[in-house]
């Protein structure tokens, strides 16, 4: 990740400065920075001018730094109109920056003053970047970039930026991460590691425990696999907490399909499958970090959903925790069926809400696209926390629960099913799926991310190519809000 520091004035060993544009009614305008002084803003405008810099959304113009100014050369990038900026077009511009100059040491920036915690979460999740595994080393140009913000904003909004932006990192690195290296054990043992280290309380239950303890989802999932699944819970429980709020996040590590085996082609991509757990781990260690006044407490099933003459067939009938029985009509609409035992654990902390997330159906990419989650769950929290998401930038729209799959969820053979036969509404049957799992006294909103948690292009923005760590920071707003609501009564 890049490294961003805050200061209030520009350090001297600066060579590149980053300074923003905008589009105005007579070309490109530049507004005043403390990098750069009236007189050199001149000249920076003059050049920027005479190369056809317009100041448009995505423009990122390098050219040298005028006569006066020690730095060696000027970035400009633009933020289009001045009368339509948000912070969305900050974090996007502070994104593209990030990429832009990799590799370099000594860059400063005065983007903060168009919003600090943006242009924070811009330049980290922007300037992301993963080898992967190889067997060479990186190269002194490939390092990430090093920047100063200069801003007299508070510091504590700073540090809470860079807080946020970590979790979403540790989800895209945990999300990219091939299967051979992260499946249920040394996922769960990772996960006990980070989050100690971040002060939660750790539980991990093994097969054995899963068994004893009636998790038959969990178990059904996992048991054509030779890695065995696990269960863990975090929590973060200040003393300050007045409010509780469950997280439930899907942690199927790698999917086939089971015995209703996905097509070959594109498979690969499948390790993205437990998308949604390392965003709610992240979520809540960034909690434990940002010392939230509410009670977090998060459960992740873990589960490889693999064929073998041990996997689940297509017409089993399932126990889940709690009591209640699946029939199995088809073996990769796996992550309802381990969804359903962590929420039924997760409601019997009586919390005051629930967020659950998933990678969980390719209805929802037919619905909604590859960019925008699907939320459904009661109706004032879902809309919340859809708003919410929108609010951070990661898309996010509201979708009621239908009526009639109350009916059309129903089997002959057990107390629901888990997939229902027609093509119409699969994102709000796995939803109403998940519904017979909640306690009626729950407020809880499901997120669909089976499209916005990977990123299957080329880099745009601040979102990078492969894990997006979709849907951490609507997860992390949601805790604040209600944080805040805490504070409030």
């Amino acid at each position: 990740m890049p490294t961003v520091k805050l200061e209030k004035s520009t350090p001297s060993k600066a060579n590149i400065l980053v300074i923003p544009t905008f589009r105005g009614e007579e070309g490109v305008e530049l507004p005043s920075t403390a990098l750069v002084g009236s007189s050199e803003l001149k000249s920076t405008l003059h050049a920027l001018t005479a190369v056809g810099a317009k100041g448009k959304s995505g423009e990122i113009i390098r050219i040298p730094a005028p006569q006066g100014v020690k730095a060696d050369s000027i970035v400009a990038v633009g933020l289009d109109k001045p009368e339509s900026l948000d912070d969305e077009a900050v974090r996007r511009a502070a994104g593209n920056v990030a990429r832009t100059l990799v590799g370099q040491k000594h860059v400063a920036t005065t983007l903060g003053d168009f919003g600090l915690a943006a242009t924070v979460e811009g330049l980290i999740l922007g300037g992301y970047s993963t080898r992967g595994i190889r067997s060479t080393k990186a190269d002194a140009d490939e390092a990430p970039v090093k920047v100063t913000i200069v801003s007299n904003e508070d510091k504590d909004v700073f540090n809470a930026a860079v807080i946020g932006a970590e979790a979403v990192a540790f989800a895209r690195t945990l999300t990219n991460t091939p299967s051979n290296e992260l499946y249920p054990a040394s996922y769960a043992k990772y996960l006990k590691n980070e989050a100690t280290k971040a002060g939660l309380e750790v539980e991990v239950l093994d097969k054995k425990e899963l068994k004893k303890q009636g998790f038959g989802g969990i178990l059904s999932v996992g048991q054509g696999s030779s890695r065995a699944p696990r269960l863990v819970r975090l929590e973060w429980n200040p003393k300050s907490a007045k409010k509780s709020v469950a997280l439930v996040g899907k942690g199927i590590t790698f999917d086939t399909g089971g015995i209703s085996l996905k097509p070959g082609a594109g498979m690969w991509d499948m390790i993205s499958d437990m998308g949604g757990s390392a965003a709610v781990a992240g979520a809540t260690i960034a909690a434990a970090k940002l010392n939230l006044p509410v009670k977090v407490t998060a459960y992740l099933p873990l589960a490889e959903n693999m064929p073998s003459g041990d996997a689940t067939r297509p017409g089993d009938v399932i126990t889940h925790y709690g009591g209640l029985t699946s029939e199995v009509l088809n073996t990769d609409a796996e992550g309802r069926l381990v969804l359903a035992d962590a929420i039924a654990r997760a409601c019997e902390d009586n919390p005051d809400y629930l967020i659950e997330t998933a990678t969980l159906t390719g209805a929802q990419m037919v619905a909604l696209g590859s960019r925008t989650a699907g939320v459904m769950g009661s109706d004032e929290f879902r809309d919340r926390v859809a708003e919410l998401g929108r609010s951070v930038g990661e898309n996010a729209w509201a979708v009621p629960l239908l009526e009639e799959h109350e009916e059309e969820i129903k089997s002959k053979a057990a107390d629901i099913r888990n997939i229902n036969a027609k093509r119409e509404g699969g994102m709000q049957f796995a939803g109403t799926y998940l519904a017979q799992f909640v306690t009626d006294d729950v407020e809880w909103a499901h997120i669909d991310v089976a499209g916005p948690s990977w990123n299957g292009g080329a880099a745009r923005g601040y979102t990078t190519p492969r894990a997006t760590g979709v849907p951490a920071r609507t997860i992390i707003a949601a805790l604040q809000d209600i944080a805040a609501e805490k504070k409030d009564k």
